[in-house]
């Protein structure tokens, strides 16, 4: 199963102990393929620089630790569709679409009021965790 996490939930991966820093170690274990594009990974860096005041080096450590757990890294996106009611979020669904993913994982109401988008399944990270059955 494919899935790509946004950044919503790679945060709270990081700053919390809780579901979506279980997601990440099931991702780190294969459980499922993680998913993610520059557009993601740069978001969350800047997010963790600027509203977090996290370290340039925790900030490249944290980084290695998601490109680790990602099965796949998209570095140039197909164009974006114009899809949700934040622009930014679309980059979110251009990555899902270009990896063929069956999930993306958000925290985020823009992209939750979706439900679905072509054969993707948006979702948040406890209906997520549902899905595995250890």
């Amino acid at each position: 199963m494919k899935a790509v996490l946004d950044t919503n939930v790679l945060i709270a991966a990081f700053l919390t102990e809780g579901l979506c820093s279980g997601l990440m170690i099931r991702a780190r274990k294969q459980a499922f393929s993680l998913v993610l594009c520059d557009d993601i990974i740069s978001e969350f860096e800047g997010i963790l620089r600027k509203k977090f005041k996290i370290p340039p080096a925790d900030i490249s450590e944290i980084s290695a630790i998601v490109s680790e757990a990602a099965s796949e890294i998209i570095h140039d996106l197909s164009s974006c569709p114009d899809v949700c009611r934040d622009p930014n979020d679309n980059m979110v669904i251009a990555c899902a679409v270009d990896a063929q993913a069956g999930y993306i994982v958000t925290g985020d109401e823009d992209l939750l009021i979706l439900k679905k988008y072509k054969d993707i399944v948006i979702i948040n990270p406890r209906n997520f965790e549902a899905l595995f059955t250890d």
